[in-house]
């Protein structure tokens, strides 16, 4: 029996609109343009580009998962635009929570590849700290502030057992909630760090993906 050639996850090219309006997105924040919400939106459905690609990769899991945090990344982006006489703030925590649960599936049903590495209890370390530098900050939020908490630092531990783009992705993800956190709930945030949320959220987001796609073409070329 012929063997079956090994499928092409995703063609570099499928990133490059995901890529494109990512720099525009963060230049338009940087520069107060006007453009930065609607480019905003655009994010997560460029970057479902490539998974698009990869349908016919298995486990079918995979990619519904993928397409299920993107989905819900994409609401939780899009929170105050989509459902504007909703509570902005407990939506974004609600989307972008169940698209870290998707990951979090995806991670350890699916992308593992190694045990837990130790070093991961600095993220047990990390959400102590920002629930107290938070707590007193976040009013009648306090207790979904720690419930995403513990979800997005649940996708940075168990991304640690996955591909190393899935890690640093997983790390540039988790400052970006950190730096927007800040941002929320403290006073005297400079204006920089505006444009810094995007940039280690698109690449957070753009790292996790492109190492979920790398780990099933090489299982799937076995």
């Amino acid at each position: 029996m012929q063997r079956r050639a090994p499928l092409r996850t995703a063609l570099p090219w499928t990133f490059l609109p995901y890529i494109v309006m990512s720099i525009v997105h963060v230049t338009a924040l940087a520069t107060g343009s006007d453009v930065a919400p609607p480019t905003k939106l655009w994010l997560m459905p460029l970057l479902a580009i490539p998974v698009l690609f990869s349908l016919r990769v298995r486990p079918a899991l995979a990619i519904v998962l993928l397409l299920t945090a993107i989905v819900f990344s994409w609401l939780g982006d899009g929170a105050g635009a989509f459902f504007p006489a909703g509570p902005e703030l407990p939506l974004m925590l609600l989307f972008f929570g169940l698209a870290h649960i998707a990951y979090i599936v995806l991670f350890t049903r699916v992308l593992h590849v190694r045990r837990l590495p130790w070093w991961t209890l600095v993220y047990a370390v990390w959400w102590i700290a920002m629930v107290i530098v938070l707590a007193p900050h976040t009013g009648g939020l306090l207790v979904a502030v720690a419930a995403y908490g513990l979800v997005l630092g649940g996708t940075a531990v168990f991304a640690a057992r996955c591909h190393p783009l899935v890690v640093v992705g997983s790390i540039f993800f988790l400052i970006s909630d950190t730096v927007l956190a800040f941002r929320l709930f403290l006073d005297g945030m400079p204006a920089w760090t505006s444009p810094l949320v995007m940039i280690t959220y698109t690449l957070g987001q753009g790292l996790i993906i492109v190492g979920a796609l790398v780990t099933l073409r090489k299982r799937d070329a076995r």
